[in-house]
């Protein structure tokens, strides 16, 4: 281990991705690259938060498809949602038979499910665990916010709440690549965890502005722990901070002297369609799983993209919390995810 960063020997390869995302979602670019994309968010159930679990549901099983195993080749799940006692995972793992671990780290659950995944993976305890995590614009407004049926007007500085689930299949390839023989089969050769930061914002709106400064904190500490310039990845992607909070991001890092405006992508500013219609774009836990799962790791098969620093960030906060008057603790968590090593 480098610091705050664990460098890994076998480097486990993300072998598939399974991915659904709602209508809105898929206006954007992730339309043309999710596995499934939703014609209506309810996914033919009756409240949200059935079909939230059955979207992640959907996910899990898609990757394990997609990678050509079965159900029973799979050692673990690790997921976890934003949920009350993080419901769709917990369900969703009572469809399968392997064993569960369940997290949390809000929006930044998904990196945070594939380092664990990887360190179990590469540390040879397992040989194949899917990290996974979903998010529902619906049923996160009443978690988080207000009930639907208030019709709050929305301020400027919110993002919407990615309806979305997407799932890695993480594995121990060993010397057998044949099955995947010319294929490109992208690696996670480090894992950065991440501290918790509050820069003392309270406004549960401005979700973006309290999650820079964790995902600022925790891409710094990578590129410190490995000795890296941030050119020596080709993309560093952040999960959901947004238009204002990549700025702000962008901004704290060029104070430590750190110049990632080149080759920065936000997840959250890149999903839907038009930004200008939907505020400070996309946010929630399912935003950067699912532009992850489809169009930033079919850039990776291809090769397009051969470097890559993925950092998910979270806000850690509650209703209890805010009605407190408490600030918004954050974190980023952040894999290194490489090709042809």
């Amino acid at each position: 281990m480098k610091g705050h960063t664990i460098v890994f020997q076998n480097k486990p390869r993300i072998v598939a991705t399974g991915t659904i995302a709602g209508p809105k979602e898929c206006a954007g670019v992730v339309g043309n690259f999710v596995d499934k994309a939703l014609l209506e968010d309810t996914f033919g159930e009756d409240t949200y938060e059935k079909a939230e679990c059955k979207m992640l549901t959907f996910a899990v099983r898609k990757a394990i498809e997609n990678g050509g195993l079965t159900e029973e080749d799979v050692d673990l799940l690790i997921s976890g949602d934003l949920l009350n006692q993080i419901i769709s995972a917990s369900f969703t793992a009572r469809d399968f038979d392997f064993p569960f671990l369940g997290t949390y780290s809000a929006c930044s659950t998904m990196t945070e499910s594939m380092a664990l995944a990887a360190m179990l993976v590469d540390g040879g305890y397992i040989k194949r665990a899917v990290a996974a995590t979903g998010s529902h614009f619906s049923s996160a407004e009443r978690q988080y916010r207000y009930p639907l049926e208030l019709g709050n007007t929305r301020p400027p500085q919110s993002q919407w709440t990615v309806t979305a689930a997407g799932a890695t299949l993480i594995a121990d390839m060993g010397g057998d690549k044949s099955c995947f023989q010319g294929k490109k089969i992208p690696a996670i050769t480090a894992a950065t965890l991440g501290r918790v930061v509050d820069y003392g914002i309270t406004d549960v709106n401005n979700m973006g502005a309290a999650m820079a400064t964790a995902a600022a904190d925790t891409i710094l500490t990578n590129l410190q722990d490995m000795e890296r310039d941030a050119r020596y990845y080709d993309l560093i992607v952040t999960g959901d901070l947004g238009a204002l909070g990549s700025r702000l991001m962008k901004d704290l890092l060029w104070e430590k002297g750190v110049d990632v405006e080149p080759n920065h992508v936000d997840c959250g500013e890149i999903i839907y369609n038009v930004i200008e219609d939907e505020f400070q774009g996309g946010s929630g836990a399912g935003c950067s799983a699912v532009v992850f799962g489809s169009y930033l790791y079919e850039k990776l098969k291809k090769g397009e993209i051969r470097r890559m620093l993925f950092a998910a960030t979270g806000a850690l906060l509650s209703t209890v919390s805010s009605g407190q008057g408490e600030s918004i603790p954050c974190i980023s968590h952040a894999v290194s995810i490489e090709i042809d090593i």
